[in-house]
């Protein structure tokens, strides 16, 4: 296998800085605006069973958020914000059309496309995953 370059594990964190900064934001927006409301919101946008969901996703992209952007957990958490990302576009963003400015999937998309690229490759050497994880092969095989 082909090493990999700094520079490519230097494009990682800044990934993971804007992917998990744009989550944390969003999770925090959510409980910040408080969670009923959110919950309100979910509801009046038809998403199922509102008022567990409310904190669930809220508690996901903050915290999933902050674990992106130190490397922490990085691949079950992006796979976890991409299927976050995937509800919201099929549950909400599909119908108004692709732009972002129309309601549309478009920003959805892209941060399902950030975090996959994340699961995908993982959060690089440069990451709490890589310090704790990164010397087991076995302990890897079983995360990846």
């Amino acid at each position: 296998m082909a090493k990999t370059s700094n520079s490519a594990h230097l494009g990682l964190i800044l990934l993971r800085l804007v992917t998990g900064l744009i989550f944390a934001l969003h999770g925090w927006q959510k409980f910040n605006s408080g969670i009923e409301s959110t919950a309100q919101g979910f509801g009046s946008m038809g998403v199922p069973a509102p008022e567990l969901m409310a904190p669930f996703v809220a508690g996901l992209e903050f915290i999933g958020g902050l674990a992106l952007i130190v490397g922490l957990l990085s691949k079950p958490i992006a796979v976890l914000l991409v299927a976050d990302m995937i509800g919201a576009a099929f549950l909400v963003h599909l119908p108004q059309g692709f732009f972002a400015t129309d309601g549309g999937f478009e920003y959805v998309l892209a941060l399902a496309a950030m975090a996959g690229t994340l699961a995908l490759t993982g959060p690089g050497k440069f990451s709490i995953d890589a310090l704790l994880f990164g010397r087991s092969k076995r302990l890897k095989a079983v995360l990846a």
